[in-house]
């Protein structure tokens, strides 16, 4: 008797099917911890920067003038963060806020939506729009802490 070496189609099939169940829990879980790492990298950035905003503060008793490149609180070049952009939108003798905008513009959009502020104060707030961006869906807001997990968890 000869007998047969190899894979039956029903064997391979199910490896298939075994391989594609574990790419859909995977791959997911993957996206978002990446996410996760390009917040934190955002959430670094805007840290940086209220402390340098606070040293030009006490140097020069006024936040106009940061966020400028020559002074103690420039912004972070871009090759830094290349999935955030990072602006000063408001610079006034008393008060300043940071933000780090998901840039859909760049070449992934991969964290567009996204919208992460501080202030003088130390209040920190998340702000998530899927209208704007895919990435943020699944995500909440908070206007009280900065977001790091998808349930909207600080």
């Amino acid at each position: 008797m000869k007998r047969n070496q190899g894979f039956t189609l029903i064997e391979l099939l199910i490896v298939i099917v075994i391989i594609g169940v574990l790419a859909a829990i995977a791959i997911p879980n993957y996206n978002e911890y990446v996410q996760r790492s390009r917040i934190a990298r955002a959430i670094a950035a805007l840290s940086d920067m209220r402390v340098k905003l606070e040293q030009y503060f006490q140097d020069n008793r006024t936040y106009v003038g940061a966020c400028a490149a020559g002074t103690v609180a420039p912004l972070p070049p871009a090759a830094d963060n290349p999935d955030f952009t990072i602006s000063c939108p408001t610079l006034t003798a008393t008060a300043f806020v940071v933000q780090a905008d998901g840039d859909g513009a760049t070449a992934s959009g991969k964290m567009s939506g996204f919208l992460y502020n501080v202030n003088q104060s130390n209040q920190k707030s998340t702000t998530t729009s899927s209208a704007v961006g895919k990435a943020s869906r699944g995500w909440t807001g908070n206007t009280s802490c900065w977001v790091v997990a998808k349930g909207g968890g600080c």
